[in-house]
């Protein structure tokens, strides 16, 4: 039976506006819990406040400390190469000759296609200050890794996070779903999807995915397969992946 090409990592789209409404409500009932507060409290003899003065603390001494290494120094890391933080192509694994982008790398417009509505996504991404973005792959026998950086300038927001938030979201919304925390990562999440993608004539697709944040960079794993993926795998990616980040 034929074994069906790599597929591109499923089609996401952005959460919809009903979350940033129901968040919008939740922020107003704390307003207005915050008002009726104040008026209570106006009502009331007001409260000495303790002294301003706070005891001297002596400067330490000593040389001051030496600057971190260029090794040392996240930043200086991640402001180089974003491709050599990627995760190395496994020996005996083939090069995965599938993947979109030009010699490792993403622009705007290519990583835009992968969703849904890439005209909309494309105006988001812009709003979201996205910087570059590097993806690297690979085969080996029916089972095939992808795996994608993206990074964000984030001076106006935590676009990063907010990217793996949205990936988790849709990611849980798959029916048949497990799900693990990436160790080391705060919301990183790792999926197992056990129903897998079916069409005649080929050998069913099982798949699984992770998303972590570190800073200004998200990371994206996908890993497909013609039989279920163990947990092991997913999660093992995801934490060698973070540990190079």
């Amino acid at each position: 039976m034929e074994v069906p090409e790599p597929a591109e990592p499923t089609a996401r789209r952005r959460r919809g506006r009903t979350t940033l409404l129901i968040a919008a409500a939740a922020v107003l009932g704390v307003v207005a819990g915050t008002c009726v507060g104040y008026l209570i409290q106006a009502d009331r003899e007001p409260t000495k406040l303790a002294s301003l003065s706070q005891p001297v603390l002596t400067q330490a001494k000593g040389p001051a400390p030496e600057p971190l290494s260029a090794a040392q120094d996240r930043q200086v890391k991640v402001d180089g190469d974003l491709r050599k933080l990627l995760l190395k192509k496994p020996a005996g694994a083939k090069e995965a000759d599938w993947l979109t982008g030009d010699d490792g790398w993403m622009d705007l417009g290519t990583y835009a296609e992968s969703y849904e509505s890439p005209g909309d996504m494309f105006g988001e991404l812009v709003g979201d200050e996205f910087r570059r973005a590097a993806v690297t792959g690979w085969e080996s026998g029916n089972q095939t890794v992808e795996i994608r950086l993206l990074q964000f300038r984030q001076e106006e927001s935590g676009a990063a996070a907010d990217v793996v938030d949205n990936n988790e979201y849709w990611a849980d919304a798959k029916s048949g779903t497990d799900s693990w925390s990436v160790p080391g990562t705060g919301e990183g999440m790792a999926y197992v999807h056990t129903k897998p993608k079916t069409e005649a004539g080929y050998l069913p697709q099982y798949s699984a995915e992770a998303t972590a944040s570190r800073g200004d960079i998200a990371v994206e794993i996908w890993v497909y397969d013609t039989k279920p993926i163990p947990k092991a795998k997913i999660l093992d990616l995801a934490e060698r992946q973070m540990e190079r980040l």
